[in-house]
């Protein structure tokens, strides 16, 4: 990375619960690829001990932050958590991933590469790993899934005017000072639909977005959290700031 870029103040965060497997591996590869960046872990009180590797790990590791929360509270108020600490903490970027290795470390630099050029001018305000952009893929998926998540993209596109192709993925990168506009009291979503509300949250602030083709690849321990429940919850909220950017006009 260029000088410019390898001083911005960086932090990869992860929502977690239960992910006491693939933790430890996954923060040593974004310390390989990201030896800039600190890591911030929000667990929700995981049964399987997830939290407590990281409050060991974190004893002798400065870059590695735990922070942890009652119970399982949703993906949505994790991420806002996450945002919140980047923005207390200066940070000035803040890159999400999940905690399963469907999002590969090894794209890391290049989506955060995407927030400026070389001599350090903004060019995006939230850089996505995008899997519906030319060269993005997802693999292992079944079939009722590849629907779900296809239709809602199309439906987020067509109903908030969202610009970006993949609007459900959380490999993300945001540029803190923008995040720093938004109310999070405000956000209405708690689990599938979150990505695509602070999208539109942060569009309405005046947000520039990139997208960066990546392979997205299912997780290999434990179940998906995404279901046709969740998928048809994040519907109705999607509807729902419809409705609220219709009548705020």
């Amino acid at each position: 990375m260029t000088n410019s870029r390898a001083s911005s103040r960086l932090l990869v965060t992860f929502a977690t619960y239960n992910e006491r497997e693939t933790l430890p591996k996954l923060v040593d590869a974004v310390f390989e690829q990201l030896p800039q960046a600190n890591v911030l872990v929000v667990d929700d009180n995981s049964p399987d001990g997830t939290g407590d590797w990281c409050d060991q790990h974190a004893a002798t590791q400065p870059r590695l932050h735990c922070l942890h929360r009652r119970g399982k509270l949703g993906l949505g108020t994790a991420t806002i958590a996450a945002f919140e600490y980047a923005i207390e903490q200066q940070y000035d970027y803040v890159l999400n991933m999940d905690a399963d290795f469907s999002h590969d470390p090894g794209y890391a630099p290049q989506i955060v590469e995407a927030m400026e050029n070389a001599a350090g001018e903004p060019l995006a305000d939230v850089a996505i790993g995008s899997r519906y952009v030319p060269g993005g893929k997802i693999e292992g998926w079944p079939l009722l899934r590849h629907c779900m998540s296809r239709a809602v993209n199309g439906y987020s596109r067509l109903l908030l005017r969202l610009p970006t192709r993949d609007c459900s993925g959380a490999f993300r990168c945001y540029r803190v000072s923008l995040l720093r506009e938004i109310d999070f009291d405000r956000v209405v979503s708690r689990g599938y639909s979150f990505q695509e509300e602070i999208l539109w949250r942060l569009r309405r602030a005046g947000a520039r977005f990139s997208e960066i083709p990546i392979t997205f690849v299912n997780r290999q321990e434990g179940a998906s959290k995404i279901n046709v429940h969740e998928a048809l919850s994040a519907a109705w909220i999607l509807f729902r700031l419809r409705l609220e950017s219709l009548f705020r006009r």
